[in-house]
């Protein structure tokens, strides 16, 4: 018999709606539990999920010697608690983007998890994407030839005031929330930066709204992203080079409207190269199941996770100081 992992979630926030069907639908995953800060939360939401256990706080499930995996989905300025004290139980672990706030916390997240020998990985669902890979392969193979520009953009309109990602002590902050996707498919692209460029237009609450930066490397390439929660919903890469330019249609998130285009140079017309077919989402559980159960590598480790938050972090100091910064 094939041996199905039991998953815990920790946390009854929106984003669960996402994996819980897609565990489901493994069939070598079974959701098993989740957990609330009460037990009355808890046991409101098992019942409208159908999901068998409720614990009321996050320590009883980790507790729970049923759990082989915990999905945590805590806001941001939680995900670094809580991963290791999941990873230090003894549990697997999938944390909701980004990883952890700073690279130290990465860092404790990673030596963590090698102390253990568990598997820990970011919920970065669109770098397991076969749409993502074939973009990457195309770019290697030279489909656009020189790689001189890469850009993305992600924004849509957050229009409830009491939402987490408003909170500055929690982590709140576009950036950190829908622009972490373009940052993260730019470095899936051209790799690492040498120095980042940053600017931010705040909110009330003190979090950014709108986040704009340029990622600068070595050889010439430059990286250019965009972000923001008072914008229209906007969701593209492309990657521009000496023979073509290749465009990602809604990579984030990865749905049925998702399309990979090529245009190469003299052409005024793109042509689909590939469509979305499968479920991000149920790529990120897939990679994690057969990472613990087969030892499959995981294509986006912990390490890329730690480089991600680096790039990330210099870029809010980038805005902070009102200059071009190093990595």
């Amino acid at each position: 018999m094939t041996r199905r992992l039991r998953w815990g979630i920790l946390s009854t926030a929106r984003i669960n709606r996402k994996l819980i069907p897609v565990i489901r639908a493994s069939r070598r995953a079974r959701l098993v539990a989740v957990a609330s800060r009460s037990r009355a939360r808890a046991l409101d939401y098992a019942a409208e999920w159908h999901i068998p256990e409720a614990h009321g706080s996050y320590d009883a499930l980790l507790s729970d010697p049923d759990i082989d995996v915990v999905y945590i989905s805590v806001p941001n300025s939680l995900h670094t608690e809580w991963t290791v004290r999941a990873i230090r139980a003894g549990k697997h672990v999938l944390c909701e983007k980004p990883l952890a706030l700073s690279v130290p916390e990465c860092d404790r997240i990673i030596s963590a998890a090698d102390a253990e020998g568990v598997v820990a990985m970011e919920a970065i669902m669109v770098l397991y994407h076969p749409l993502l890979h074939k973009a990457r392969e195309l770019v290697q193979e030279g489909a656009v030839g020189e790689i001189m520009l890469a850009r993305g953009s992600f924004s849509f309109f957050l229009d409830r005031p009491a939402d987490v990602r408003w909170e500055p002590t929690l982590g709140g902050g576009s950036l950190w929330d829908v622009g972490s996707y373009p940052v993260s498919v730019i470095r899936w692209i051209a790799g690492e930066p040498d120095e980042v460029f940053g600017w931010e237009t705040k909110s009330q609450s003190g979090v950014d709204k709108t986040f704009a930066g340029l990622l600068r490397y070595g050889d010439g390439v430059l990286g250019t992203f965009d972000c923001g929660f008072q914008e229209p919903f906007r969701s593209e890469v492309e990657i521009a080079g000496t023979d073509g330019s290749l465009i990602i249609e809604r990579p984030y998130p990865i749905g049925s409207e998702s399309r990979l285009l090529l245009r190469t140079r003299g052409r005024d017309e793109s042509r689909v190269i590939a469509r979305a077919k499968k479920d991000a989402y149920r790529c990120e559980v897939d990679a994690l199941t057969a990472a613990v159960l087969d030892g499959t590598p995981l294509d986006v480790p912990l390490s890329s996770s730690r480089s991600n938050v680096a790039v990330l972090t210099s870029l809010y100091e980038s805005a902070r100081q009102g200059k071009p910064l190093p990595v």
